[in-house]
Parts: structure tokens; sequence; C-alpha cells
């Protein structure tokens, strides 16, 4: 099989599209022929291993899983003896971030993981990118115990956690406040966003409403730019380690102090959100944007575009 392999650490050009051998599935897994997959934040981060503390999970010198792609989304073509849950010829959506693998034409995955049939009305495409950037947004949301009715402002509103987050949300009845630029501000409003901040001639900080949460979803603010718009008791949380990794840091300290307080919650999936998210896109309440569509033989240039950080949503691979 096709598939992308890189075998040290590095830009977008250490991946390298090669002939494999095609995975056999344990007797609790699923074969799964990938039709499309994802490029996104957590691909790149593993790949470059800018973060060094990622080698503790991906190989200290070397990848130890050579074929990224964390979320991916095909049709069922084996099952293991003991799979229960799936058939062959299912179509489904799932998320690895551990052993990964959705950057070739097939994928071993247990079915107990974090799998599921894709949504009505969905295909390969659009099923794909349901799940990196909205269980990131989900986590951060559950951590903060946000409720109806709190206020909530979400900067870096168009990417795949902040448009995630911004519907996430509204599902749950927030107020929310987003910050975006020019060009997609009406497509912020189309998400339910109740006001919407235009960083390009605005600057969000002035804004008087107080909040009980930030969400920074891009990592570009910090907690001490941002504490003059947060409540007494706000929370303010990151995508982003923070300068000199504060927001590690300040996680562990700040609440201590009882007043305005940083989180930083590490992210987990299970099949429950799975049904959750489907579910959620069932009805309506919740779409990954979509921003460009690359062939599998493009993924350099696609890493090279996700690396812009100008991307709106999501970068979907097109595998088959």
């Amino acid at each position: 099989m096709k598939a992308v392999i890189h075998t040290q650490y590095g830009p977008p050009e250490v991946a390298q599209l090669k002939e494999v051998p095609t995975p056999m599935p344990q007797n609790n897994e699923v074969l799964i022929k990938i039709h499309a997959s994802t490029v996104n934040r957590t691909d790149c981060g593993f790949r470059s291993a800018e973060y060094v503390i990622s080698r503790f999970w991906s190989g200290l010198l070397k990848p130890k899983y050579q074929t990224l792609g964390s979320e991916f989304a095909g049709e069922i073509i084996a099952i293991g003896k003991d799979v229960k849950q799936f058939k062959i010829g299912d179509k489904v959506f799932a998320y690895n971030d551990v052993q990964f693998g959705g950057h070739a034409e097939f994928v071993c995955i247990n079915e107990n993981q974090a799998i599921s049939t894709i949504p009505n009305n969905y295909n390969f495409e659009t099923a794909a990118p349901l799940t990196e950037g909205s269980h990131y947004a989900y986590c951060q949301i559950k951590a903060a115990k946000i409720n109806a009715g709190q206020q909530v402002l979400v900067y870096g509103a168009t990417g795949a956690i902040g448009s995630a987050a911004l519907q996430l949300l509204k599902h749950f009845g927030a107020t929310v406040t987003a910050v975006c630029n020019t060009k997609n501000i009406e497509l912020i409003k189309s998400l339910g966003a109740d006001t919407v901040i235009d960083y390009q001639t605005q600057d969000f900080i002035k804004t008087d409403t107080k909040f009980d949460v930030v969400i920074d979803a891009v990592g570009k603010s910090s907690f001490g730019v941002c504490k003059k718009l947060m409540k007494p008791k706000g929370v303010y949380i990151s995508t982003e380690l923070g300068k000199n990794a504060e927001n590690v840091f300040l996680a562990l300290l700040t609440p201590l102090f009882g007043g305005k307080k940083v989180l930083f919650p590490i992210p987990s999936i299970d099949k429950d959100y799975m049904l959750f998210i489907k579910d959620l896109a069932e009805k309506g309440e919740f779409r990954p944007l979509i921003d460009r569509t690359y062939p599998l033989e493009e993924i350099v240039e696609a890493y090279r575009y996700v690396e812009t950080a100008q991307k709106t949503g999501n970068v979907v691979l097109r595998i088959v």
C-alpha cells in the first residue's frame, strides 16, 4: 500500500510517499480502506518535534510510528475474528493520536477505540475532519465547566479548534464572542457567534465585556494579556504551551490563589465522544470547516500550508 513515511523529525520534506506492507487486523481490530484524512497541528507537531516534550510519546531520537494522520474516514474491508461492533462494508470515521496511521491507504484500529460509523448525510471527506479540532475544544470546555449563559471569548475562531469550540459552546448554551479576521466575519456569524471582533480593525483587549472563560485557540495571546478581560474567577485556556511553557506552570500555580486561573487540560478521546460528535453532526449542530483538499501525493504542500497558520478550519487529505 501507499503510505507517507517519516523516519526522522524535521520540516515537511521529511514526509515521503512510499510503498509499505498492508497491515492485517488482529482479533479485535478492523482494517479500514482510508478514503480521506486530514493534515493538522497534531500531525505537524509530532512530525517536527518542535516541542521536545512530544518525543516522550513519539520516540526520543526518531519516530516510533512513522505514518502520521490522526483522523481518517473510510470503509471497513476486513475484521478480526472477535469483532462485534462493526462489519465489512461499514463506512467509519476514527481518531488515533498514539499510533496514528491515517496518511496511508489502509489502517487497522481496535473496535473499542475512537471509531464510529459516519454521520448520515456525510461523506468520507466531510467526516474525516470531525474529531481533531472538536475533541480538543470539547476537553477545554469540560475542563472549564462552562455552563449555559456564561460569557466566553474564543480567540482564533476560524481554526479547526476555534470553529469547533464556537459551535460546541453554543450547543452548551454559552454566550460567545469570537475573534477572527475580516474575511471570515460572516462565516463565524453563521456558526452562531453572538459577537464577532475583527482583530484586523479592532483590539479585542479593549472590549468592555468581562468573560467567565477565555479560550485562546491559536496560542497567540497569553494569560497576562487576557487577565484584564476576565471576571474575578475567570479561566484562561490555551491550545499551546505558551512562552517558556508558561501555561503549564501557571496551570499548577494560579488555582492555588482562588482568583483568575489558567487551565491546561490533557485532551483525551473515546468512543462515547465519537457518538456525541456524530449525533451533533446529524442534527446540524456541528460541522467541521474545510479550507482546502490535497491529494495524498501532495502531502508536503499540505504540511506547508497548515504551517502558515492561515487555514480556515481543516485541511483534508484525499487518499483514494
